[in-house]
């Protein structure tokens, strides 16, 4: 039966007997189902990269647009989702969101098979993608309440951390995935690149079709909904009164944003910056280093201060940054790897530091939504930092225009997290 008529975590003797089975159950399908969704979000990441070598003919402007739109959508999407696990149910959204990931996967594995197919036909499949992206918040509203409040920071930083990896996973996998043949006919034949090889291009989407549908059906049959969890968005929008809801939310921007639109652009970056190498395979070690670095940040965090963690991070962000402006007009790769992959770190720790300053800012009924809208926001980083890298590389044939407006953005978080946050007599010390 998947809904649950009485739900009480915080009863030691009913978490204990009979809540903790069915919690952990929840989350531990909660977490491949997120895992996928972060997979679709970023397919066109790298997916992206090889279009115009199997015949396509699209402009770097029109690439930097597939890999940004799954980000406008998704963020987009991330503030409508947020409130739907308590309008239809957790287990329900989750089994119906992870279904529709198969709507852009199919629909890419079709698409990229035929080099006619237009522009807008493919910006389409990438806008679908955002649905990957805009599950983030419906999984995260979800599971929080399965868990006792001792727990839910160990849960969700569960959720969200493997939930992260399938960025990474995306970019490692599919290069993999290229090279041989799935089932035959039944999902088309190969491509023939420049050098003579052959690759199987439908493969980076159609390679996760089976997992989403197996998700799926664990989703189905093994999650549940939770009564009373319905929340009224009238209770919830007291934060849009706060000041600092709106700080918080530029800072959760300067560091998430920063990781998930590095994530989409890396691949095209590299391609663009240092098109002999061949090096966007190496792509993926960026967003790994970012999710895995996240619980770091968190757990400094509680022993030194969200406020003072985040303060020393953007600092190393910013002189990382020129390091990456550096070495990519000295066209050294090695340099240039180094110091995006430093860049990666600390927009993870970042991620961890300024989530841990939002519930000790915050009264805990506001802290759920404020992390859920400044998720949500953040999350057009995706969108944002490949379209001004396009645009950079477009205008004056290399993005580091683009990482010194980056650069202004670190310096105006820097100032505001040390004036209101981390300095002696900081309004909220966190």
């Amino acid at each position: 039966m998947a809904q649950i008529t009485r739900w009480d975590p915080e009863d030691q003797h009913f978490w204990e007997t009979e809540g903790k089975k069915h919690a952990r159950r929840n989350l531990w399908i909660s977490v491949p189902a997120l895992f996928l969704a972060f997979v679709v979000w970023q397919i066109w990441s790298v997916t992206a990269t090889h279009l115009n070598s199997v015949g396509f003919e699209f402009t770097d402007g029109q690439l930097f647009t597939l890999a940004a739109l799954p980000g406008l959508t998704g963020a987009t999407l991330r503030i409508f989702f947020t409130f739907m696990p308590g309008m239809v149910g957790g287990r329900n959204f989750t089994v119906i969101s992870t279904a529709l990931l198969l709507i852009p996967t199919i629909g890419i594995g079709i698409a990229v098979q035929n080099p006619e197919t237009s522009f807008m036909t493919m910006a389409i499949l990438a806008a679908l993608c955002g649905i990957g992206g805009g599950n983030f918040s419906s999984s995260m509203a979800n599971i929080s309440p399965f868990f006792p409040k001792k727990e839910q920071g160990g849960a969700l930083g569960i959720n969200a951390g493997i939930g992260n990896l399938g960025v990474s996973a995306v970019q490692f996998a599919t290069p993999l995935a290229l090279g041989f043949a799935m089932i035959g006919a039944m999902t088309g034949g190969s491509q023939t690149l420049p050098d003579g090889s052959e690759v199987y291009i439908q493969n980076a989407a159609f390679v996760w079709v089976i997992p989403i549908v197996l998700v799926t059906i664990a989703a189905f049959f093994g999650m549940n909904n939770l009564p009373g969890t319905k929340q009224s968005f009238k209770e919830q929008s007291v934060i849009f009164k706060n000041k600092h809801t709106w700080i918080m939310t530029w800072l959760y921007t300067m560091c998430f944003g920063s990781f998930i639109g590095y994530a989409a652009a890396f691949p095209l970056l590299i391609n663009s910056e240092f098109p002999e190498l061949n090096a966007a395979g190496l792509a993926f070690l960026g967003p790994l280093i970012g999710a895995l670095i996240r619980p770091v940040g968190g757990w400094m965090s509680d022993k030194l201060g969200g406020a003072i963690v985040t303060f020393w991070d953007i600092v190393i962000m910013i002189a990382a940054t020129f390091g990456v402006i550096y070495f990519m007009n000295a066209d050294n790769f090695v340099g240039f790897l180094i110091m995006f992959l430093i860049l990666f770190l600390t927009t993870g720790i970042a991620n961890g530091s300024t989530f841990r300053m939002i519930p000790v800012i915050f009264p805990k009924k506001q802290a759920g939504p404020v992390l859920g809208f400044t998720a949500a926001i953040a999350a057009y980083g995706a969108f944002f930092i490949p379209e001004i890298f396009g645009w950079s590389i477009e205008s004056t044939g290399s993005g580091a225009l683009a990482l010194y407006l980056f650069v202004v953005y670190y310096l105006i978080s820097l100032v505001m997290n040390w004036y209101y946050y981390s300095r002696k007599n900081a309004e909220v010390k966190c």
